[in-house]
This record gives structure tokens, sequence and C-alpha cells, in this order.
């Protein structure tokens, strides 16, 4: 790789507002509806071709599961297995091509995504995910975008970071891809995510075995779209639906295995790294394993917390997109003193949310992703209702009429290690444990060592020696620590994003450190003046 880079970081792709009478509203519903009105054909894509088994699932929004939106190619195993083939069969044209031309590639995907394609990959979103607009832009369009600037930029600052040369000597660091191909799994719930697993190392010059998740299969495959609109060669990015365990299993047995970038849940990661633990011997290198999982998010409030700035990011922070990031406050510690007042106002605001069709633009949650998940929270409210441990405050029911709907809920546990305060359920659920004023060196030590997790959390404060005590005792909490702010939002180049812990290997998305991951450097020595002596002065009498 050439140690050119580009003397400027980007700037973040502003979020529109989509306000009423905007042109962007105005496209955005239009294509909604468009999409809403057609049933999607989603292929696997294989060396750029796409292919078609006659197996099939359907794309319903959650927020209407009557409907079908898409019709998704289920992979079988030989259509893995190709994928793998294609994927090493490019690898020798894409590492040779010049890397500014690689990197102009996802450069110029950012601009279709910021003009053409705006309207259309967020609608899927919308459509596919139940994001509401704001939702939709902030994750599909403005953070896919930041990926596909930000990390050429990283890709070329690492390059034009070259080892000392001495006299007579010129050192250099050869920036190669990992030698095989990267499989990288994706979840559900960030289109985002899903654009840059397999894109972080296909800029350093890998090639990539793709799985979205069967819920984001639509908005994967209009991702794919613009890829290869945006000039993606053949066979770089092999895109593969289905069946993620046949998927898995194909790719982890093979010697040729050089990485996994993987975000989901943490059951599934621990199972994909113990099956790489059992094949070790067999690849050809250590595959790179990269994760990022889940988390069991706080959020701290201590007695001097501004109420207002606090509800707006309980509010914001648990149930925005149905609680269904792994960076949602699900629990939270509040103290006594401050319990009874902010109760009544999360109770007021929780009530008067929206909650319904994403095409609203009023509409402030949609539904959970699918029947599954809202079987699993309807599980847990029959569970708590009989718990003398647990109060419900608000909320606490669903609704399978039209969507798989969870009203956002608010419980309030007697117990600082019920499972309600340890347990991921990625759903707009938070629990309150409401502590003694004066215990606040003691909640510090059960917001540090209740959960398994270490991915966000947020400390509410205005008195200084709080905030600065609760950054130290919290210090391996979370990868991601926030004062006076909600846990989630992280922007790219801003807030790089992961967690330790049960979270993953923290290789914080969103930053340089990622692209690390991706690249296997090798030093080239070149001695312009090689001795000709095999002696020492030290061996001279």
């Amino acid at each position: 790789m050439d140690a050119t880079a580009h003397a400027e970081m980007p700037a973040n792709e502003p979020a529109l507002a989509h306000e009423p009478g905007s042109g962007a509203r105005t496209e955005l519903l239009a294509t909604l509806e468009d999409l809403s009105d057609s049933v999607t054909e989603a292929p696997c894509v294989i060396a750029g071709k796409d292919v078609t088994t006659g197996t099939t699932s359907p794309v319903r929004p959650p927020h209407r599961h009557a409907d079908v939106v898409a019709e998704v190619q289920a992979a079988t195993t030989d259509v893995v297995t190709d994928a793998i083939e294609a994927a090493t069969a490019a690898r020798g044209e894409w590492q040779a091509m010049e890397p500014s031309d690689r990197l102009a590639i996802f450069r110029r995907a950012a601009d279709l995504l910021s003009g053409p394609w705006r309207a259309r990959l967020n609608a899927a979103t919308m459509l596919g995910q139940s994001k509401t607009i704001q939702q939709a832009e902030i994750d599909s369009a403005c953070e896919m975008i930041d990926f596909w600037r930000f990390n050429p930029y990283w890709v070329e600052q690492i390059a034009a970071r070259q080892p000392l040369s001495a006299d007579g000597v010129t050192n250099e660091f050869d920036l190669r891809p990992l030698d095989g191909f990267v499989l990288a799994i994706c979840p559900f719930n960030f289109t985002s995510i899903a654009g840059n697993l397999p894109t972080a190392p296909a800029m350093c010059g890998n090639t990539v075995v793709w799985k979205p998740s069967g819920n984001q299969a639509l908005s994967a495959h209009l991702t794919m779209r613009l890829l290869q609109e945006a000039g993606l060669p053949d066979g770089v990015i092999n895109l593969v639906h289905g069946e993620g365990a046949l998927v898995a299993e194909r790719c982890l047995a093979d010697p040729r295995l050089a990485g996994l970038h993987f975000t989901g849940s943490a059951a599934v990661f621990k199972g994909l790294w113990q099956r790489i633990g059992a094949n070790i011997g067999s690849y050809r290198q250590f595959p790179r394993i990269v994760g990022e999982t889940g988390g069991k998010d706080f959020i701290l409030a201590h007695a001097s917390a501004d109420e207002e700035a606090l509800a707006t990011a309980i509010i914001r922070g648990a149930f925005e997109y149905q609680g269904q990031k792994c960076s949602a406050a699900s629990r939270m510690y509040v103290p006594a003193s401050r319990w009874d007042q902010l109760r009544a106002r999360l109770v007021d605001i929780t009530q008067s949310l929206a909650m319904g069709d994403v095409a609203d633009p009023t509409t402030f949650l949609g539904a959970v992703i699918d029947e599954k998940a809202m079987h699993k929270h309807q599980a847990l409210f029959d569970r708590v209702a009989a718990d003398p441990a647990v109060e419900l405050v608000t909320g606490g029911w669903t609704d399978a009429t039209d969507g798989w709907f969870v009203a956002p809920t608010i419980l309030r546990t007697s117990d600082p290690r019920h499972e309600t305060m340890t347990t991921e359920y990625f759903g707009p659920i938070i629990t309150a444990f409401v502590y003694d004023d004066g215990l606040w060196e003691d909640t510090l030590e059960l917001v540090d060592t209740t959960s398994p997790y270490g991915l966000t959390g947020a400390v509410f404060a205005t008195d200084e020696d709080a905030i600065a005590m609760a950054r130290t005792r919290l210090r391996f909490s979370a990868g991601n620590f926030y004062v006076n702010d909600k846990p989630t939002g992280a922007v790219v180049g801003n807030q790089p994003f992961g967690g330790a812990r049960g979270s993953g290997t923290n290789d914080k998305a969103g930053s340089e450190a990622n692209l690390h991951r991706w690249i296997s450097p090798r030093i080239v020595k070149h001695n312009h003046q090689p001795p000709t002596a095999y002696g020492y002065p030290s061996m001279n009498v």
C-alpha cells in the first residue's frame, strides 16, 4: 500500500431533519410507499452474479406483519462454498489494485448514498426494520456515509506512518490484507453496521463472505446494489442470505478463513469463537476475531442530576428504536430523594409516546423486529407480574393485531441484582433501582459488578466530585461512557464504539483501531549498502 494520505479528515454527514413540507420528507415518504407496494426479489450475490436457490423467505414489516415486501433467496451449502471460492478468486486483483482506486469505490458509494440512494435505503430500513424517519436517517444514511468516508481516510493515515530508516537503509510497512477470506456476520438493528462489517475489511484489501440478518435482508440487498453501482469488483464482497448456522458452519470449517467480523448476541459470538478454537489446527493462519455483542447499559443518576436532562436521556436512551440497540439504556439507578418526582415525569412522557406505523412521521416507536421478540418480552411481563421484587411502573403489555408492538415499559425492582437488572432483553424495557442517597459509593460498586457486560453507560450529575468518582470507579464498566448524555448515539470519528467484558473485543468501530485488525503488515528492509565482511570492530585485537 502506498503512503499517500488525504490531508483533511472528512466531516460527519449532516442529518436531514425531514421537517414538514421539506423535499427530503416528501421524497422519503413517496419512496417508502413505492417499496411498500412492491415485492423486492433479494438474491444471493456471488462473484457479482445474482444467485437464486428456489428456497425463499419473506420480509414482512414488523409494524404491518400481514404484508410482504421482499422475498429472500436462502443460500445452500454449495452457494456458501461458491462464495468462499469467489472471494478467494478475487483476492489477487483486489489486493493488487492501487489503494487510492480501491478506496475511491467506497467514497463513491458514500456520495451515492448522500445523494440519489439516500431516500431509498432509508425507506428500506424503515420498512424492513421498523425504524422511524429519525432513526433511519441517523443509521442508514449518516452513519453509513461516515463509515465510507472516514474509514478510507484512516486506511491512508495508517499507510502514511512508515518506520524509521537509517542512512543507507529504506524500511517500509507493507500493509497487506489478511491471507484468506473474512466472514462478516451482521445484526438486524443497524443498516450501517451491516454495511460496515464487510466493507471495512474490504477497504484493506480483503475479500469477504457477507451474511446479513434475515430481518435486515431488504436493506442489505439494496446496500449490495449500491456498492455494485459504485464500482465494487465482482467477488470482493459476496452476499449470502439464509440460515446463519449453515453459513457459519461452512465458512468456519474452511482452512482459508482469515477473520470474523461480527455483531450480534454474546451467546452466538461465544459459539463462533469456540468453533474457531476447535478448528484452530486446520487454519492457514490464526483468524482475527472481532466482535461487538450485547449490553445491559446503565444510566446512573446522582442527587445533583438535572431532572429534565435525566428524564430525556432515559426516554430516548431506553425507547428509541424500541430499545433494540446494544447501547440502549435498560437499567437505571436513581437516588431516593429524586425518585418520586422523576417517576411522575417519566410516566407522563412514556404514556404520551406515539407507537405505530413508522410511515406516520409522528411515530416515536415502531414494532419490535419479529414475533419471537414480542413473545419474549410478553413472557418477561408475565413473570414479573407475580414477582414481589418487581413493580410495574408503566407499560407491560404487547399487541400483535397489526404488528409486533411492545409498550415502552418502566419497571422498578427492590433487588439490585434481579434478572431485570442483569439480563439483556433488547426491547423497550428499563428497570429502576432506587438507592439511598448516602450510598453513592456503594451504588457505584453495584453498577460495576451487576452486569456481565461492559458496553455503554451514563452518569448524570452537576457535582463534579461525583462525576470524577464515577469516571474512576466505572472505568471498566463501559467502553463508551457518557456524562450528562444518553448512552446511545455514538458518531463515527467522535465516539468510536465498542465495549469489553461480555460486550465484545472492543475494537472500536468508527475509528482507526478497527482497520488495524484487517491488516497484516509486512516490514520490508532495503539495504542500499550491504556489508561485505562478516567481522565487527569489537573482534579486533
